[in-house]
């Protein structure tokens, strides 16, 4: 999805999409002992390490105004031309956002050419998102993670020799409040205000929409909902898909 779709959509992402700190932590292991570390496809700054000179690179307008006051700096940019000479940090990260670049690859390959250390990214196999509940309300939904998630294999490559992958399961009534992150709290689903934060919904028609909400909100009155799918409320994490991949630069 291109900056100009964030101008349009981004309004209100900062309030729902707030860093889970267990998710958090897999992050700041993954830059090891970097000091200097560029932020690719930034957002609104979730999940930037404190402690450590970050430089945000974000092409929407809308997301940067969003940063929080004493967030890291932020140059309007794309992955795919950084505005860096090679070698200019430590260690370059990129968090849930490479399946909106142009080119995925050719995003990755600038990552590379401007860390010194590290290169992490944050991603998402769409496969096991395929039997989640939500996608059962929302068939396209499942449809739209497939199509659009570079396959991990082919990010893996892209980052070089040394590549590793890992899963990390979302945990439960995680603050990051992304598509799949609400697998334990269906309600959240029917806010608009929570929809509005995740790229999913805006990429379906209200035909694909309206039906689903109409069925989660009739099985969350009726009890179905929990008699199907109520021990997940008690579950302390699920493996949505989410992978951290991480590689020497």
């Amino acid at each position: 999805m291109s900056g100009a779709a964030y101008d349009r959509i981004g309004v209100g992402y900062g309030q729902v999409r707030q860093p889970d700190p267990r998710i958090a932590a897999r992050i700041e292991a993954a830059l090891g002992d970097a000091r200097s570390v560029v932020n690719v496809g930034a957002g609104s700054g979730s999940y930037e390490p404190a402690g450590r000179e970050v430089t945000a690179v974000e092409p929407s307008r809308v997301m940067i105004e969003q940063r929080p006051a004493g967030a890291a700096p932020a140059v309007q940019a794309s992955a795919e031309a950084l505005p860096f000479e090679d070698d200019s940090f430590d260690a370059a990260m990129a968090l849930v956002t490479v399946h909106h670049w142009p080119d995925p690859i050719a995003g990755l390959s600038e990552m590379v050419r401007v860390a010194r250390q590290r290169v992490a990214v944050l991603s998402f196999d769409p496969a096991p998102m395929e039997s989640l509940w939500l996608c059962k309300y929302f068939p396209r939904a499942w449809e739209i993670h497939r199509d659009s998630m570079p396959p991990v294999g082919e990010l893996l490559a892209a980052m070089g020799p040394g590549a590793e992958i890992e899963v990390v399961p979302i945990p439960s009534l995680c603050t990051d409040g992304f598509f799949c992150a609400l697998w334990d709290r269906p309600e959240l689903h029917l806010d608009p205000l929570v929809r509005r934060a995740s790229s999913a919904w805006h990429a379906m028609t209200p035909e694909q929409i309206d039906g689903g909400l109409a069925a989660l909100r009739a099985d969350l009155a009726s009890g179905a909902w929990d008699e199907r799918y109520g021990e997940l409320r008690g579950a302390a994490e699920l493996d949505v898909g989410m992978r951290l991949l991480s590689s020497p630069a």
